[in-house]
């Protein structure tokens, strides 16, 4: 494993330097599992990805589009382009820090204290440590704001009580990025505030929630008195809904490009068991996954817009609508294409492609349903009157 210290300016040298070291590393068990671990797929190898994702960090391919005094690399769109495609070329483990690398990372650099850049960064660069996000509870999924699991200060500590739900990997990191309310007797956006919470304590239970394909990404985590440093809040006390909102932002645009190395996979795939199995002579069936090929075309060149303009706005909300839509549609298009048989399940385990069905019946309400993004990009992108309560 060598560590790449200049990248070449050319994006076909890029390539070559990157298509190389992903023949030379993508070799004995990380080659086995042929790129699974996916959304829904997240049970699969898990050990062997966490000793990946080390090996990218130590490669130096983490934060490769980060600012370089961060620890990045500093790389340009069309590269980070570029390494998505011969990611997915190269059939790689599926990663493990998806919420580290795209989410926290450059939400600390954008609003984050030197000092908690200083403390988290490096663990998300190097693969050390994994991170979960404490936003959707009960009574407050796709409506954040309505938010009630609560934060006090004691001394140089925040003591936090309350309960979050459909934490994705949760029974597996190390921190937990969270939104509580700060402020007594706050409703709606006020009072709440970004901390950030360690998850291995006696104050902090998790559950995992069985799923329909047999996996447990999913969790329920219950703060219990947990305790966090005052200065882990990221930004200001009682400015959390701003924070929030700028990393959901670059959830709904920048992070598109990193999912999309597992869209593409899936749909090679289905495209592969098409050819394989005739359905693809079908013309109906034929049309579908060109209408399949053209999205991801389409989303590749929204995420590239969207990584042009610094973080982005609620317009991202464009993003999470058309990506949960079109994931959704995949996963039909796979249980057509592979036939009636796709209703059984063999072995008394779910197929990659039957569990792609069944989680994208997901897709269209985390991180925002389908009905809220319509109603963000109506009110605050065109301005149109708020819908009637």
């Amino acid at each position: 494993m060598t560590f790449v210290t200049v990248l070449p300016d050319d994006d076909e040298e890029f390539r070559h330097v990157v298509r190389t070291w992903l023949q030379e590393n993508v070799i004995g068990e990380f080659a086995e599992l042929k790129g699974r671990g996916g959304p829904g797929d997240e049970d699969i190898g898990f050990d062997i990805r966490v000793a990946w994702e080390k090996t990218l960090g130590h490669a130096g391919w983490i934060g490769l589009g980060w600012p370089t005094e961060h620890g990045g690399r500093g790389a340009s769109v069309s590269k980070q382009m570029i390494w998505a495609q011969e990611y997915t070329l190269a059939q790689a483990p599926a990663r493990v820090n998806h919420m580290g690398e795209n989410l926290l990372g450059p939400t600390l650099i954008e609003y984050g204290t030197p000092a908690q850049c200083a403390r988290f960064l490096p663990g998300i660069l190097g693969g050390d440590e994994r991170w979960c996000q404490g936003y959707s509870e009960p009574n407050a999924g796709s409506d954040l704001a309505n938010v009630q699991t609560k934060a006090r200060q004691d001394g140089d500590e925040w003591v936090i009580n309350g309960q979050k739900v459909w934490t994705s990997l949760a029974h597996v990191s190390d921190w937990c990025f969270v939104v509580v309310r700060t402020e007594e007797g706050s409703k709606r956006h006020k009072g709440l505030t970004f901390m950030l919470v360690p998850m291995h304590q006696s104050g902090v239970e998790v559950r995992p929630i069985v799923q329909m394909t047999g996996g447990g990404e999913f969790n329920e985590t219950f703060f219990s008195d947990a305790r966090t440093g005052f200065d882990m809040v990221v930004g200001t006390v009682g400015n959390g809904w701003s924070v929030a909102m700028g990393l959901l932002g670059l959830e709904r645009g920048i992070s598109t490009l990193a999912q999309q190395v597992g869209f593409e996979r899936e749909l090679n795939t289905l495209i592969d068991i098409a050819r394989a199995n005739g359905s693809l002579n079908n013309g109906v069936v034929r049309q579908r996954v060109v209408q399949s090929f053209i999205g991801m075309q389409l989303m590749k060149w929204n995420a590239l817009r969207s990584m042009s303009g610094g973080v982005p706005g609620p317009e991202a909300s464009i993003s999470k609508l058309f990506w949960a839509t079109w994931h959704r549609d995949l996963g039909e298009l796979a249980m057509d294409i592979i036939g009636a048989h796709s209703t059984i399940m063999p072995d008394t385990q779910y197929t990659l492609e039957q569990k792609l069905f069944l989680f994208t019946r997901s897709d269209t309400i985390y991180g925002g349903s389908n009905e809220i993004q319509r109603n963000i990009l109506g009110e605050r992108v065109l301005g149109l009157p708020k819908e009637p309560t």
